[in-house]
């Protein structure tokens, strides 16, 4: 059977009562926060900063947005409830999907194009 695909949580730079959110960079200083957060995360004096699979920052349209991954619950729930009390008390909008694994018939019409 089948694992069920983890639920991830997109947190938009936009508030609840419409206001874009701000600074501008809030979505890259969040997941910079949290990149040491996730599996293959190199750690020490010689670590490169790159952005953890579990916490990303994106844009979607023109709105800048933090994906955050429910197996980051598993590995570290101290930093899940970081990412998303940060969305709680800043009032963010927050929306939550799971992901399609790559043989998803949506996934494989978005290659083909």
């Amino acid at each position: 059977m089948a694992e069920a695909a983890p639920t991830e949580y997109f947190i938009q730079g936009i508030t609840k009562s419409g206001k874009k959110f701000r600074p501008s960079d809030w979505s890259e200083r969040l997941a910079g926060v949290m990149s040491m957060f996730g599996p293959g995360q190199k750690k020490g004096p010689n670590a490169y900063m790159q952005y953890s699979l579990y916490v990303r920052p994106t844009m979607l349209d023109d709105l800048k947005c933090v994906i955050l991954d429910s197996r980051l619950r598993d590995i570290e729930p101290m930093a899940f409830d970081f990412v998303m009390n940060f969305a709680k008390d800043n009032d963010l909008v927050v929306t939550e999907a799971c992901e399609l694994p790559p043989d998803h018939g949506t996934q494989q019409a978005l290659k083909a194009k």
